[in-house]
């Protein structure tokens, strides 16, 4: 990777772990469109996983008492089914199909938040097994694991003050699945471990931010800018 490669990636890590210590979601819906564009899939999706797992770790470390767990777990069970199937598709599908599916993925979620539509409140906790699932793939694949699971916890109605700390709870056992499974497959390359060693100490100084952030800022109009940026980047993608 060259050195202005390497800046780049960086500063998208930042950046996207920023948005994620903020509002609990949303870093890798940021970073893979980017970093794929800067990097490839094959460096960008082992970063992410890297990066989400310690972004996980160190918000779980600090915030473990609001973690809702009976919310959680049928998520993680069933997420780390998919993960399998994510990793599958990851080593087999051409990069320019992964790229059209990560946009339409990011257009789709981006829709879905801007134009809020009426959907039902889910009162039955077991549909978080087909959530969790779907969740499972796209992890394994693009580590966009989370929007399933947004959607869900919003159709649940999980209160607004465990929101963020229950979705780390699911990301923490769901990152390090993946993160394994990308050691394993042989996707922690030089340059995904060179990036993230760069990156560590920003990482760290992004969570710091993104949590008083957090507890400051009033989001709804950040988040409907974000969106309206994540759109652009899933139409960019599909090119």
């Amino acid at each position: 990777m060259h050195p202005e490669q390497l800046l780049a990636a960086v500063l998208i890590i930042t950046l996207s772990t920023l948005v994620r210590s903020t509002f609990g979601f949303g870093d890798a819906l940021i970073a893979m469109p980017l970093l794929t564009l800067v990097a490839g899939v094959t460096v960008a999706t082992p970063l992410v996983g890297l990066v989400a797992l310690t972004t996980a770790t160190t918000i779980v470390i600090g915030n473990w008492r609001l973690i809702d767990i009976k919310a959680a777990w049928r998520l993680i069970v069933a997420s780390l089914m998919g993960i399998p199937f994510g990793l599958y598709l990851l080593q087999t599908a051409p990069e320019s199909l992964v790229k059209r599916i990560l946009g339409l993925l990011l257009i789709g979620f981006s829709l879905y938040h801007l134009t809020r539509p009426q959907l039902p409140h889910l009162t039955e906790s077991k549909l978080a097994y087909p959530f969790g699932f779907v969740a499972g793939i796209l992890g394994g694949a693009y580590n966009t694991n989370g929007p399933p699971v947004v959607v869900y916890g919003t159709l649940r109605r999980w209160p607004p003050t465990h929101f963020r700390a229950t979705l780390q709870g699911y990301f923490l056992p769901t990152s390090l699945f993946i993160a394994s499974g990308h050691a394993l497959s042989g996707f922690w390359t030089g340059d995904v471990l060179r990036t993230y060693g760069w990156s560590i100490p920003f990482v760290f100084g992004a969570i710091f931010v993104g949590g008083r952030l957090n507890r400051r800022l009033p989001v709804a109009q950040f988040i409907r800018i974000l969106y309206v940026v994540l759109l652009i980047l899933g139409a960019l993608l599909m090119v």
